[in-house]
């Protein structure tokens, strides 16, 4: 199958170049299973992957993500199912790096080479020239030690250089896993925007991470697995509405006892920690409010206390988690409520 896109060194990924609406693709995951022996690692999972979004990647240790990813791009094949990336077999591919830039092994580099000589030799399989290079180095940050080993490299240096692998070809389909470890605040800021960047040019992102408050300012949609099987194919911001659903109401009020006697009722249970504070759980923000009005009774705040990203995650994965210690209790909405 001929590749979508030309063997051309002049390919750029520039920020806030818009890719051709008609030269966008998408990863389809249809009905994909893979077994080793007898471990089933993936389950009879489907879902797709669509372009000009960053979508999220979640799911306990051992819930087949890693395995999702390597067989995306052609390192494992499945036992059944069928993979299609930017509309065919990633194997089928003439030039892959131009179709799709992955990250599941930062450290997977000839650590006595330097980081510009990493790239360069992946560059040349592909005919891009060295002006590319020199431009996914400047990119990631790493020019001032393109030059030295990259078997020298920190943690979020080589995470930096797998991120500039990743871009290499300026691809428009982009995999990473776990692209924010080892960075220091500077770093996770800068993929983060570098990651939105990308959507917003149309290219399809797709990143897996165990960094809850950062997939939650990062991704648009999420994919959530556990053991093997997809638990949730939806937007982050569903995610936590649904989590969200019942949560407590905090209250403020200068009339804390006749507002209590206003709520009271079967399902409600109101909790005073503070003066002229109730948190109120069993009503929503809008039942509070009628009732206090009711009653002309003064609200000085009336706020839901939203569910984080975390919260949703681990009540969507407390019965998926394989590897779980034994000192730490299955996660309900009990304890979370005693933990906010």
């Amino acid at each position: 199958m001929p590749s979508r896109r030309p063997e051309c060194p002049s390919l750029r990924l520039i920020v806030g170049w818009a890719i051709d609406p008609h030269d966008q693709g998408m990863i389809e995951i249809e009905h994909i299973s893979k077994r080793y022996g007898e471990k089933l690692a993936v389950d009879d999972i489907s879902f797709v992957v669509k372009p000009g979004t960053v979508t999220g990647f979640l799911g306990p240790n051992g819930a087949g993500k890693s395995t999702t990813m390597r067989m995306i791009v052609g390192l494992d094949a499945p036992s059944a199912g069928t993979i299609r990336v930017n509309g065919g077999a990633y194997r089928d591919f003439r030039a892959p790096l131009h179709e799709v830039g992955a990250m599941l092994e930062a450290r997977a580099i000839h650590t006595g080479r330097s980081a510009y000589n990493h790239l360069l030799a992946m560059a040349q399989t592909h005919g891009i020239g060295r002006a590319r290079v020199e431009e996914v180095i400047e990119l990631v940050g790493l020019s001032s030690v393109a030059r030295k080993r990259a078997g020298g490299f920190s943690l979020g240096m080589g995470q930096r250089l797998g991120i500039a692998s990743a871009l290499l070809g300026d691809p428009q389909t982009v995999i990473l896993d776990e692209p924010a470890n080892g960075l220091d605040p500077e770093g996770i800021l800068w993929i983060r925007t570098l990651l939105k960047q990308l959507a917003s040019e149309g290219r399809t992102v797709f990143l897996s991470s165990h960094l809850m408050s950062e997939m939650a300012q990062t991704a648009e949609h999420l994919v959530i697995v556990g053991r093997g099987r997809v638990i949730a194919d939806t937007t982050v911001e569903e995610v936590v509405s649904r989590a969200s659903v019942g949560a407590t109401v905090h209250v403020r009020s200068p009339h804390v006892p006749a507002l209590r006697d206003a709520l009271a009722g079967d399902g409600v249970r109101i909790q005073s920690r503070e003066r002229e504070t109730l948190e109120v759980h069993g009503l929503s923000a809008e039942r509070i409010g009628e009732l206090a009005a009711q009653r002309q009774l003064t609200l000085y705040e009336l706020t839901p206390q939203r569910a984080s990203l975390e919260d949703a995650y681990m009540r969507l994965t407390g019965d998926a988690v394989e590897y779980r210690t034994t000192t730490v209790p299955v996660v309900t909405d009990e304890i979370l409520e005693q933990a906010a």
